[in-house]
């Protein structure tokens, strides 16, 4: 491994300096600059094995020294990986015709997913993936009071019972103030909050598998949100993807309750999703606002066929139809929920799933059967 040579050529020094540090620490020799030119002459001289490229350089273009680069015989065999803070669906695909292996943007997952990668390229280790560990689920709305924590619960315990013996844990991500620990009845000592503050090398996967507490009836282990808006202000955000990352080593299915909460953290959290489960109600204006947050979410790369949309009659009868939805948003919704009336109220004042507390309800046997849709729908597209 120490033979291998990786040239980075990127205009900010900061950015650039932090990635040679954390490469060399695997063992691999790192030479760096922040000017395309020099980049080029340096990629002559050298032969790296692999260049990671900032394709918003001011002197030349990324996607030039991509070209420049594949014509040049000498390094026919070089790894190229754009990593850039442009997430515009024309930047990428400008790079990658240009003969880029990889695009990766600067967010929060940068580092981790620019390491696998890296280990793919460079070392063969196919084993390397950012869709390694058990399966992502999101669930976000863009309007409150769709039900979407409630669904998050009920769908893990779903997945529980369709598979008695995968692990599946929930987590919390609703800022200012979880829910999900008021649901299943929660009184555990750890919270989001709490494991944030906790050093990195205290929290890996063998924290998660034994230090949650399992909520029996529910089936599945939940890290709490944040217990009251003044503790969410102090959230060490920058911990939230290494979390996420360790309880995907130890869990087979890990369920993010995101809610509302869409932000610069959270974003990073969906796009590197298996699936986002994408909860609306019936009324126009829940239409309208998750209309705007599809094409947000398209706009950041994450397609219609990684959506698992579904309309929740949280309310009563009465608003759109599926068919109506449908045809607004331009996507199929995958599940309707039926109105749930006082048999969801029950079962979540008593703290327990529907799905237990009234088995035979349609409500159960649908959730049930999506909650499988959901994972058959996961599992082609990481295998895919």
């Amino acid at each position: 491994m120490a033979e291998k040579k990786i040239l980075i050529i990127d205009a900010d020094v900061a950015s650039r300096n932090f990635i040679t540090r954390t490469l060399q620490q695997k063992q691999f020799i790192v030479i760096n600059t922040g000017s395309g030119k020099e980049g080029l002459i340096m990629a002559w001289r050298d032969r790296p094995d692999l260049i990671i490229i900032d394709p918003t350089l001011p002197d030349i273009k990324g996607e030039e020294i991509a070209v420049k680069l594949r014509q040049d015989a000498r390094l026919k065999g070089v790894s190229l990986i754009a990593l850039s803070n442009d997430q515009s669906a024309i930047r990428v695909k400008a790079c990658l015709g240009a003969g880029f292996n990889e695009y990766i943007p600067k967010t929060g997952q940068a580092i981790p997913t620019l390491m696998e990668t890296v280990s793919r390229l460079l070392l063969g280790d196919t084993k390397a993936s950012v869709k390694d560990g058990g399966l992502l689920f999101s669930f976000l709305s863009a309007k409150g009071g769709t039900g979407t924590s409630s669904l998050c619960a009920n769908f893990a315990t779903g997945i529980a019972l369709n598979q008695p013996e995968a692990r599946v844990v929930v987590v919390d991500l609703v800022l200012p103030i979880g829910s999900v620990a008021q649901i299943v009845g929660y009184s555990g000592e750890h919270d989001l909050i709490t494991v944030a503050d906790l050093a990195p090398e205290q929290t890996g996967a063998e924290f998660f598998k034994h230090e949650l507490l399992e909520i029996p009836i529910w089936r599945f282990r939940l890290l709490a949100g944040s217990p009251d808006p003044e503790s969410s202000n102090h959230l060490k955000v920058a911990r939230i993807d290494e979390i996420v990352s360790s309880l995907k080593s130890a869990y087979d299915y890990v369920l993010l309750d995101i809610g509302r909460s869409l932000s610069k953290f959270t974003l990073p959290l969906i796009q590197h999703a298996d699936l986002v489960a994408l909860i609306m109600s019936t009324d126009q204006s829940s239409i309208t606002l998750t209309k705007t947050l599809l094409e947000y979410l398209r706009a950041k790369n994450v397609g219609n066929n990684f959506i698992y949309a579904i309309l929740n009659r949280a309310v009563g009868l009465e608003g759109l139809s599926k068919a109506e939805a449908d045809k607004l948003l331009g996507i199929e919704i995958k599940t309707t929920m039926p109105y749930l009336g006082s048999n969801f109220s029950l079962a979540n004042n008593l703290h327990q799933p529907i799905l237990v507390k009234f088995p035979k309800d349609t409500a159960s046997i649908v959730i049930t059967e999506s909650a499988r849709q959901m994972v058959e729908i996961a599992k082609k597209l990481r295998a895919a």
